[in-house]
């Protein structure tokens, strides 16, 4: 039996796991994947903290603007502990090697991000997450962390609303296993990913964690809230990093027009360029007067990203941009000390978590901030509860429960193709649980979701290979956005008011009845909320 079981391999897992180690837990990271195939490294831009390195800041400011851009939807307390912590996370990232682009005095540089008042964000080119993803893997492994890649999660083992451990498919083998755990640290990321084809994640972005939670007994917050980024490629969805505004690029629609401040909060802009295309305008993004020799140095994975899949050159044409889901605001409820709401012994981190730090409208750069002070956080919490707490050993009945299913998905018809609902429901939720949301079009929308669920039976295999079997995993990743899938729009529809990233067009206004935090749970299988 382990001391710590860190399920999701992001940022928040590793950081959560070399502090934990530190403090000599034993602790395993596993990951559907490969923990270098990570969301985190789709965060381009930079990784906020008030240094004052490039101008003047302060964690006042940083503060200020953190609880602004949440709209009253946040803790206090909780972004005071991110904000105070910034300076000492990046002096922990560099003495782990974190590459950080330098001024010329050779402090960190820094540049400005969409609802800052300074120049906050500390980068790398605009490769940040990335960078800070592949330091983070090297260190775990010189630890001697261990790591189990592909792995996938099946459900967490609950006993007397304690968890105990959970149960994994093994990818590469078909084979299901039961790791058992004195605690557990949910570090799954978000679920944009129900935005299928109109989001900047990666595909695997479907709330494995999220809904695992849901399934043990433990609360969800605030779901409705998905934070679109306002410059995704228009064909592809590829995200353009908020760096690219940051360092001076300029939004134009197709009569050559600017039509808003750049650097305002996501939401605002996000809509804004939502209306110039709901006017039949296009939208661009030009850096082309920023010049190549700038470009190439602050924004070469931009300037590739344009050339590989717009066949755009950005040094000398517009790129055609739109906004796209990015962030999941909402995720799995948890107190100061990150521990889940209902479930002992069961901690959660990152996107997959609700902290109550970004609200209803995540301020840019705070994001892998988040991942570093929480993460690391979250590993000592856990590790004091897994020395403190006599856990034993969990039965099997959770392993056979999830034998017996995943042996009846092999078995079952497969006469409805769940590749062709995903496409369409990603498509719906774009259109009418997106920027702007109506309650006719997310009541409809509701209908065709709790359809699907009904026909979730009728989905079965074309694959009945154990080994490798992708079509296995992305039907048992489609199921869990299913399940999210109803708990947003049922949010989205009762909360009738326009609070940062949640609009409605029908309730343009904020309304401080609703100033409260949107609770998901179940009891004997039935869903329950209150907002």
């Amino acid at each position: 039996m382990i001391d710590i079981l860190i399920i999701g391999s992001g940022g928040a897992g590793l950081s959560a796991a070399l502090s934990a180690k530190a403090m000599g837990a034993n602790v395993v990271v596993v990951g559907k994947q490969t923990a270098t195939s990570s969301q985190t490294a789709m965060a381009q831009g930079g990784i906020n903290a008030s240094l004052g390195n490039v101008g003047i800041d302060s964690i006042e400011s940083h503060i200020k603007d953190t609880l602004k851009s949440s709209k009253g939807l946040c803790d206090p307390n909780m972004i005071e502990i991110l904000c105070q912590e910034a300076s000492k996370s990046i002096e922990w990232l560099e003495s782990i090697g974190v590459p950080f682009s330098r001024t010329t005095d050779a402090k960190v540089a820094q540049r400005q991000l969409g609802g800052a008042n300074a120049k906050r964000a500390c980068y790398s080119q605009d490769y940040t997450g990335l960078k800070i993803l592949h330091t983070l893997y090297d260190t775990c492994l010189k630890e001697g962390i261990e790591f189990l890649d592909h792995h996938f999660l099946i459900n967490l083992i609950q006993e007397d609303a304690t968890i105990k451990g959970a149960v994994l498919l093994d990818i590469a083998s078909g084979e299901l296993k039961q790791i058992d755990a004195s605690s557990v640290i949910i570090a799954t990321g978000g679920y944009s990913s129900l935005y299928h084809g109109f989001t900047t994640n990666a595909f695997g972005s479907t709330g494995d964690g999220v809904s695992a939670v849901l399934r043990a007994g433990g609360y969800l917050s605030d779901i409705e809230f998905v934070q679109f980024h306002p410059t995704a490629l228009k064909g592809s969805s590829i995200l353009i990093s908020e760096s690219a505004r940051g360092e001076g690029g300029y939004l134009l629609n197709s009569n050559q027009e600017r039509f808003v401040d750049e650097l305002l909060p996501r939401d605002v802009v996000a809509r804004a360029i939502y209306e110039q295309l709901h006017q039949g305008l296009e939208v661009f993004l030009d850096i082309r007067h920023l010049g190549e020799e700038k470009l190439l140095e602050l924004l070469p994975q931009e300037v590739h990203l344009c050339k590989l899949h717009e066949g755009i050159d950005p040094l000398t044409e517009l790129i055609p941009i739109k906004p796209v889901a990015h962030y999941s605001m909402g995720g799995i409820d948890v107190d100061s000390s990150l521990r889940v709401r209902g479930l002992e012994g069961c901690f959660a981190v990152g996107e997959c978590s609700n902290a109550k730090i970004h609200g209803a409208n995540r301020l840019g750069g705070n994001s892998l901030l988040e991942l570093i002070v929480f993460g690391r956080r979250v590993g000592k919490n856990a590790t004091i509860y897994s020395k403190e707490a006599c856990i034993q050993k969990a039965d099997n009945k959770q392993l056979l429960l999830d034998t017996e299913y995943i042996t009846s998905l092999y078995k079952s018809k497969n006469s409805v193709n769940f590749y062709t609902k995903r496409d369409s429901l990603g498509k719906s939720f774009y259109q009418n649980a997106g920027i702007v949301r109506t309650q006719k079009a997310l009541s409809s929308l509701l209908d065709t979701v709790e359809q699907i669920q009904k026909e979730l039976p009728l989905m079965g295999l074309g694959d009945t290979n154990k080994i490798y079997n992708t079509n296995l995993i992305e039907l048992l990743e489609f199921t869990n956005t299913i399940e999210l899938a109803q708990i947003l729009l049922l949010g989205a529809i009762n909360r009738k008011e326009s609070r940062g990233a949640h609009y409605r067009e029908d309730f343009p206004q904020l309304n401080e009845e609703y100033q409260s935090h949107t609770l998901y749970w179940k009891k004997d299988n039935k869903l329950f909320f209150e907002v």
